[in-house]
Parts: structure tokens; C-alpha cells; sequence
């Protein structure tokens, strides 16, 4: 994640009022893909760093924090077109998602970016997209990674 938060965007945040619009950017991609699929929450396309996000109603439920599980987030995307149901269909495995937060007024200046998302559990049908964006859980490695044992210790015996 990146946190280097603009100062027009600080102190948009910290205002009690403002008139600042936070956009949400989503992009889905995967090596099967030949173009990456990029959404965005707003009621027209925006272009941002040279990249057309196209208008997609979307809903991203923020992961919780529960004990004994990796984050879990949930995004639902309305099915207008059938393009990414078409794209995801036929992946043979996850994509990645990278959910980025921009300024309206700056769309080109990215306020925060959280990668390495991989979109799981993924059902969908005539309305809506629907999964898990998970990340690797790497509290369940092994720990240390080998054995103590004297063939790979004899020190220690």
C-alpha cells in the first residue's frame, strides 16, 4: 500500500467540510487477460495516468478484522455489459486486483494504492459479479521452515 497522501488530499480529509470528490479505481488483470479490466465509481469514465477507467457501478466492502483469518474484502460489480463476466469466465485462475484511490480534481495523483488483491470465490449472473478479494495468508507458513532434526542440525546432537 502506498501512503504518501497529498497535502490537498490531507487536507481534504481533515476538513469538516469539503467539496473534494474520492474516486475508487479498480483494475483486473491476469497474463490471460490481453487488456486489464479498469472500473471505476463514478458516473462517467475517467482517465488517469493515460488509462481509461470506465464507468462501472461497484460495491467494495472493506475487509474486517477478525482473529484466525487473512482480511477479507468483498467487491460486487454490476454486470452492464457482460465484459467481465466474459473476461473472468475465462481465466484459469484468480486475476489480481489493485484498488486505487484518486481526487477527482487530480486524477492522475493516486492518494493510495492497495495491490496484490486476488479475486476468489467468484460467482456471477445476470446482475452482478461477485468475490472475495483476498491476500496471501502467510501466518499459516510453517515456521521455522525445516525441522530440527541431526541430519540437517548434527550440531545440536
Amino acid at each position: 500500500m502506498s501512503r504518501n497522501i497529498s497535502p490537498a488530499a490531507r487536507a481534504a480529509l481533515h476538513a469538516p467540510e469539503t467539496s473534494e470528490v474520492f474516486l475508487v479505481l479498480l483494475t483486473l488483470h491476469h497474463a490471460e487477460m490481453p487488456v486489464p479490466v479498469r472500473v471505476c465509481n463514478n458516473g462517467a469514465d475517467i482517465t488517469s495516468r493515460g488509462e481509461i477507467f470506465i464507468a462501472y457501478p461497484f460495491q467494495l466492502t472493506l475487509p474486517d478484522d477478525e482473529d484466525n483469518r487473512p482480511p477479507r474484502a468483498r467487491l460486487a460489480i454490476d454486470n452492464v455489459d457482460r465484459q467481465i463476466v466474459q473476461a473472468v469466465r475465462s481465466l484459469t485462475s484468480s486475476p489480481s486486483v489493485t484498488i486505487e484511490i484518486i481526487r477527482a480534481a487530480a486524477p492522475d495523483t493516486v492518494e493510495a494504492r492497495f495491490e496484490d488483491f486476488r479475486f476468489t470465490n467468484i460467482t456471477y449472473d445476470s446482475h452482478r459479479v461477485e468475490g472475495d478479494l483476498t491476500v496471501e495468508d502467510f501466518t499459516a507458513e510453517p515456521y521455522p521452515a525445516a525441522g530440527f532434526s541431526p541430519s540437517l542440525f548434527p550440531g545440536l546432537f
